[in-house]
Protein backbone atom coordinates (compact mmCIF):
# COMPACT_ATOMS: atom_id res chain seq x y z
CA UNK A 1 0.00 0.00 0.00
CA UNK A 2 0.82 3.90 -0.30
CA UNK A 3 3.01 4.80 3.09
CA UNK A 4 1.74 6.35 5.05
CA UNK A 5 -1.84 6.25 3.10
CA UNK A 6 -5.12 3.74 4.20
CA UNK A 7 -7.78 3.56 1.50
CA UNK A 8 -11.16 4.65 2.71
CA UNK A 9 -14.08 4.27 0.75
CA UNK A 10 -14.62 8.09 0.43
CA UNK A 11 -11.52 8.34 -2.09
CA UNK A 12 -13.66 9.22 -5.21
CA UNK A 13 -16.84 9.81 -3.38
CA UNK A 14 -18.63 12.59 -5.72
CA UNK A 15 -16.38 12.15 -8.55
CA UNK A 16 -18.33 10.13 -11.02
CA UNK A 17 -20.61 12.84 -12.25
CA UNK A 18 -17.39 14.75 -13.24
CA UNK A 19 -15.46 12.44 -14.57
CA UNK A 20 -17.00 11.25 -17.69
CA UNK A 21 -17.20 15.49 -19.01
CA UNK A 22 -13.74 16.33 -17.25
CA UNK A 23 -10.99 13.81 -17.64
CA UNK A 24 -9.38 14.23 -20.67
CA UNK A 25 -9.25 11.34 -23.30
CA UNK A 26 -6.83 8.60 -23.67
CA UNK A 27 -5.11 8.85 -27.26
CA UNK A 28 -7.37 8.03 -30.02
CA UNK A 29 -5.59 5.06 -31.11
CA UNK A 30 -5.53 3.50 -27.88
CA UNK A 31 -8.14 1.06 -28.47
CA UNK A 32 -6.90 -0.17 -32.03
CA UNK A 33 -4.03 -0.85 -30.38
CA UNK A 34 -5.03 -2.82 -27.73
CA UNK A 35 -7.12 -5.01 -30.37
CA UNK A 36 -3.99 -5.53 -32.34
CA UNK A 37 -1.63 -6.13 -29.06
CA UNK A 38 -4.26 -8.70 -27.35
CA UNK A 39 -5.47 -9.85 -30.88
CA UNK A 40 -9.47 -10.23 -29.85
CA UNK A 41 -11.69 -11.99 -31.67
CA UNK A 42 -14.56 -11.35 -30.16
CA UNK A 43 -14.63 -14.04 -27.91
CA UNK A 44 -12.90 -14.57 -24.16
CA UNK A 45 -13.56 -12.12 -20.92
CA UNK A 46 -12.05 -8.74 -19.72
CA UNK A 47 -11.65 -7.63 -16.57
CA UNK A 48 -11.38 -4.15 -15.98
CA UNK A 49 -9.87 -3.38 -12.61
CA UNK A 50 -10.69 0.52 -11.13
CA UNK A 51 -12.84 0.51 -13.98
CA UNK A 52 -14.92 4.11 -12.49
CA UNK A 53 -17.55 4.78 -14.97
CA UNK A 54 -16.73 2.66 -17.83
CA UNK A 55 -13.92 4.89 -19.29
CA UNK A 56 -11.91 2.18 -21.20
CA UNK A 57 -14.40 -0.63 -20.19
CA UNK A 58 -16.74 0.30 -22.72
CA UNK A 59 -14.77 0.67 -25.58
CA UNK A 60 -12.89 -2.40 -25.18
CA UNK A 61 -16.47 -4.34 -24.57
CA UNK A 62 -16.88 -4.66 -28.62
CA UNK A 63 -13.51 -7.09 -28.72
CA UNK A 64 -14.99 -9.59 -25.96
CA UNK A 65 -17.51 -12.00 -25.04
CA UNK A 66 -17.83 -10.54 -21.93
CA UNK A 67 -16.21 -7.42 -20.22
CA UNK A 68 -16.73 -7.24 -15.90
CA UNK A 69 -16.21 -3.57 -14.68
CA UNK A 70 -14.77 -3.60 -11.05
CA UNK A 71 -14.57 -0.63 -8.91
CA UNK A 72 -15.48 -0.36 -5.01
CA UNK A 73 -17.41 3.46 -5.24
CA UNK A 74 -20.92 3.01 -6.01
CA UNK A 75 -21.44 6.09 -7.91
CA UNK A 76 -18.85 5.25 -10.19
CA UNK A 77 -20.20 2.15 -11.10
CA UNK A 78 -23.72 3.52 -11.53
CA UNK A 79 -22.56 6.08 -14.34
CA UNK A 80 -20.58 3.03 -15.95
CA UNK A 81 -24.23 1.42 -16.02
CA UNK A 82 -25.97 4.57 -17.32
CA UNK A 83 -23.69 4.99 -19.96
CA UNK A 84 -23.57 1.29 -21.20
CA UNK A 85 -27.31 1.41 -21.50
CA UNK A 86 -26.90 4.91 -23.27
CA UNK A 87 -24.27 3.60 -25.91
CA UNK A 88 -25.64 0.08 -26.49
CA UNK A 89 -22.52 -1.23 -24.84
CA UNK A 90 -23.75 -5.19 -24.29
CA UNK A 91 -22.20 -8.00 -22.83
CA UNK A 92 -21.11 -5.57 -19.83
CA UNK A 93 -21.00 -6.29 -15.93
CA UNK A 94 -20.64 -4.21 -12.91
CA UNK A 95 -19.54 -5.53 -9.71
CA UNK A 96 -18.81 -3.29 -6.54
CA UNK A 97 -15.88 -3.87 -4.66
CA UNK A 98 -12.46 -3.68 -4.05
CA UNK A 99 -9.31 -5.01 -6.18
CA UNK A 100 -8.06 -6.27 -2.61
CA UNK A 101 -11.56 -8.25 -2.92
CA UNK A 102 -10.83 -10.72 -5.76
CA UNK A 103 -11.19 -13.61 -7.36
CA UNK A 104 -15.11 -12.77 -5.98
CA UNK A 105 -15.70 -15.70 -7.86
CA UNK A 106 -15.56 -14.20 -11.02
CA UNK A 107 -13.50 -16.53 -13.15
CA UNK A 108 -11.34 -17.00 -15.05
CA UNK A 109 -9.84 -14.08 -17.52
CA UNK A 110 -8.35 -13.86 -21.09
CA UNK A 111 -6.80 -10.08 -20.41
CA UNK A 112 -7.20 -7.94 -17.08
CA UNK A 113 -6.69 -4.19 -17.45
CA UNK A 114 -5.86 -1.41 -14.89
CA UNK A 115 -6.15 1.86 -15.88
CA UNK A 116 -4.35 4.79 -13.89
CA UNK A 117 -5.46 2.62 -10.70
CA UNK A 118 -3.52 0.16 -9.62
CA UNK A 119 -1.58 2.66 -7.53
CA UNK A 120 -4.77 3.02 -5.26
CA UNK A 121 -4.24 -0.91 -4.50
CA UNK A 122 -2.28 -3.28 -2.19
CA UNK A 123 -0.25 -4.28 -5.08
CA UNK A 124 1.53 -7.34 -4.86
CA UNK A 125 -1.61 -9.10 -3.39
CA UNK A 126 -3.57 -7.65 -6.73
CA UNK A 127 -1.22 -8.74 -8.76
CA UNK A 128 -0.52 -11.57 -7.47
CA UNK A 129 -4.43 -12.42 -7.31
CA UNK A 130 -4.91 -11.25 -11.01
CA UNK A 131 -2.57 -13.67 -12.28
CA UNK A 132 -4.19 -16.62 -10.84
CA UNK A 133 -7.40 -15.17 -12.38
CA UNK A 134 -5.86 -15.06 -16.13
CA UNK A 135 -6.13 -17.75 -18.23
CA UNK A 136 -2.38 -19.37 -19.30
CA UNK A 137 -1.18 -16.69 -21.83
CA UNK A 138 -3.66 -14.02 -20.82
CA UNK A 139 -2.29 -10.46 -20.33
CA UNK A 140 -2.61 -7.75 -17.94
CA UNK A 141 -2.36 -4.38 -19.42
CA UNK A 142 -1.31 -1.34 -17.33
CA UNK A 143 -2.46 1.92 -18.99
CA UNK A 144 -1.62 5.73 -17.97
CA UNK A 145 -1.04 9.06 -19.47
CA UNK A 146 2.86 9.38 -20.55
CA UNK A 147 4.76 10.67 -17.95
CA UNK A 148 6.40 13.57 -18.46
CA UNK A 149 5.20 14.79 -21.50
CA UNK A 150 5.88 18.24 -23.04
CA UNK A 151 3.12 19.00 -25.35
CA UNK A 152 3.34 21.97 -27.69
CA UNK A 153 0.81 24.46 -27.48
CA UNK A 154 1.45 26.34 -30.40
CA UNK A 155 -1.50 26.79 -32.83
CA UNK A 156 -4.06 26.45 -30.44
CA UNK A 157 -7.45 28.26 -31.29
CA UNK A 158 -7.95 29.28 -27.11
CA UNK A 159 -5.97 30.17 -24.06
CA UNK A 160 -4.93 27.14 -22.00
CA UNK A 161 -6.73 26.37 -18.86
CA UNK A 162 -4.40 27.57 -15.80
CA UNK A 163 -3.51 24.74 -14.28
CA UNK A 164 -0.41 26.11 -11.68
CA UNK A 165 -2.99 28.70 -10.61
CA UNK A 166 -5.84 26.25 -10.09
CA UNK A 167 -3.33 24.11 -8.16
CA UNK A 168 -2.40 26.86 -6.03
CA UNK A 169 -5.98 27.27 -5.31
CA UNK A 170 -7.26 23.59 -4.40
CA UNK A 171 -3.92 23.89 -1.83
CA UNK A 172 -5.57 27.27 -0.36
CA UNK A 173 -8.58 25.48 0.51
CA UNK A 174 -7.61 21.88 1.35
CA UNK A 175 -3.94 22.45 2.72
CA UNK A 176 -0.10 21.67 1.26
CA UNK A 177 -0.17 18.02 1.13
CA UNK A 178 -2.31 16.26 -1.83
CA UNK A 179 -5.61 15.07 -0.30
CA UNK A 180 -7.06 11.27 -0.73
CA UNK A 181 -9.95 10.51 0.84
CA UNK A 182 -9.63 10.95 4.57
CA UNK A 183 -5.98 10.84 4.41
CA UNK A 184 -3.39 12.63 2.76
CA UNK A 185 -0.40 11.45 0.19
CA UNK A 186 2.73 13.30 1.70
CA UNK A 187 4.48 11.48 -0.84
CA UNK A 188 2.70 11.27 -3.77
CA UNK A 189 1.45 7.73 -5.36
CA UNK A 190 3.72 5.12 -6.03
CA UNK A 191 5.93 3.93 -8.93
CA UNK A 192 7.87 0.66 -9.61
CA UNK A 193 5.08 -1.20 -10.73
CA UNK A 194 7.29 -3.62 -12.60
CA UNK A 195 8.63 -5.50 -9.77
CA UNK A 196 4.69 -6.04 -8.21
CA UNK A 197 4.42 -8.04 -11.52
CA UNK A 198 7.52 -10.12 -12.08
CA UNK A 199 7.13 -11.02 -8.78
CA UNK A 200 3.82 -12.53 -9.25
CA UNK A 201 5.25 -14.44 -12.55
CA UNK A 202 4.38 -12.28 -15.38
CA UNK A 203 6.81 -12.37 -18.21
CA UNK A 204 7.64 -8.97 -19.86
CA UNK A 205 6.79 -6.07 -20.40
CA UNK A 206 5.96 -5.27 -23.85
CA UNK A 207 5.93 -1.26 -23.87
CA UNK A 208 3.69 0.78 -26.10
CA UNK A 209 3.28 4.59 -26.67
CA UNK A 210 0.07 5.73 -28.37
CA UNK A 211 0.42 9.64 -29.55
CA UNK A 212 -1.93 12.10 -28.30
CA UNK A 213 -1.39 15.83 -29.20
CA UNK A 214 -4.61 16.69 -31.04
CA UNK A 215 -6.13 19.57 -29.76
CA UNK A 216 -8.89 19.21 -27.76
CA UNK A 217 -11.55 22.41 -26.91
CA UNK A 218 -12.89 22.57 -24.12
CA UNK A 219 -15.57 24.78 -22.00
CA UNK A 220 -15.33 26.45 -18.40
CA UNK A 221 -17.61 23.78 -17.34
CA UNK A 222 -15.44 21.35 -18.60
CA UNK A 223 -12.55 22.14 -16.78
CA UNK A 224 -14.57 23.06 -13.27
CA UNK A 225 -15.39 18.79 -13.74
CA UNK A 226 -12.04 18.16 -14.54
CA UNK A 227 -10.90 19.63 -10.68
CA UNK A 228 -13.83 18.14 -9.28
CA UNK A 229 -13.31 14.10 -10.87
CA UNK A 230 -9.95 14.26 -9.20
CA UNK A 231 -9.45 12.65 -5.88
CA UNK A 232 -7.33 15.25 -4.65
CA UNK A 233 -10.02 17.78 -5.31
CA UNK A 234 -13.10 15.27 -4.76
CA UNK A 235 -16.41 17.60 -3.75
CA UNK A 236 -16.62 16.21 -0.67
CA UNK A 237 -13.83 17.61 0.43
CA UNK A 238 -14.53 20.77 0.80
CA UNK A 239 -17.16 20.41 3.06
CA UNK A 240 -19.27 23.72 3.92
CA UNK A 241 -16.71 25.45 1.77
CA UNK A 242 -17.80 24.14 -1.54
CA UNK A 243 -20.15 26.48 -3.17
CA UNK A 244 -16.89 29.30 -2.63
CA UNK A 245 -14.08 27.48 -3.89
CA UNK A 246 -16.32 26.36 -7.24
CA UNK A 247 -17.07 30.18 -7.03
CA UNK A 248 -13.31 31.48 -6.67
CA UNK A 249 -12.87 28.77 -9.67
CA UNK A 250 -14.67 29.66 -12.24
CA UNK A 251 -13.33 33.38 -11.12
CA UNK A 252 -9.57 32.17 -12.19
CA UNK A 253 -11.39 30.51 -15.47
CA UNK A 254 -12.98 33.58 -16.48
CA UNK A 255 -10.14 35.96 -15.76
CA UNK A 256 -7.68 33.89 -17.98
CA UNK A 257 -10.08 33.15 -20.67
CA UNK A 258 -13.32 35.69 -20.82
CA UNK A 259 -14.89 33.89 -23.92
CA UNK A 260 -15.06 30.57 -21.35
CA UNK A 261 -13.12 28.48 -23.84
CA UNK A 262 -10.04 26.87 -23.53
CA UNK A 263 -7.61 24.51 -25.77
CA UNK A 264 -4.92 22.02 -24.67
CA UNK A 265 -3.49 19.04 -26.20
CA UNK A 266 -4.11 15.39 -25.60
CA UNK A 267 -1.95 13.52 -24.06
CA UNK A 268 -0.02 10.56 -25.29
CA UNK A 269 -0.87 6.78 -23.71
CA UNK A 270 1.50 4.50 -22.05
CA UNK A 271 0.54 0.81 -21.91
CA UNK A 272 2.71 -2.02 -20.80
CA UNK A 273 1.63 -5.51 -21.46
CA UNK A 274 2.42 -8.31 -19.15
CA UNK A 275 1.81 -11.93 -19.98
CA UNK A 276 1.13 -14.52 -18.19
CA UNK A 277 3.31 -17.42 -19.21
CA UNK A 278 2.14 -20.37 -21.96
CA UNK A 279 3.75 -23.02 -23.50
CA UNK A 280 3.63 -20.73 -26.74
CA UNK A 281 4.86 -17.47 -25.61
CA UNK A 282 9.14 -16.94 -25.12
CA UNK A 283 10.31 -15.60 -22.03
CA UNK A 284 11.93 -12.61 -23.65
CA UNK A 285 9.33 -10.55 -24.96
CA UNK A 286 10.89 -7.44 -26.88
CA UNK A 287 10.53 -4.01 -25.53
CA UNK A 288 8.31 -1.97 -28.07
CA UNK A 289 7.97 1.27 -28.74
Amino acid sequence: MIEGWEWDETLFEGTAAHYARGRLPYAPGLVPKLADVLGPDGTGRLIDVGCGPGTLTLPLSRLFDEVVGVDPDPGMLEEAARRAAATGAGKTRWVGIRAEDLPADLGTFTAAVFAQSFHWTDRDLVAATVYDMLRPGGALVHVSDLKGERLDTEGLSCPVAPYPAIGELIRKYLGPVRRAGRGVLVNGTPGGEAAMFLRAGFLGPERYVVPGGQALERGEDDVVAWVFSMSSSAPGLFGPRLAAFEADLRGLLRAASPTGRFSERGPSTEVFVWRKPSASIPADLPDRL
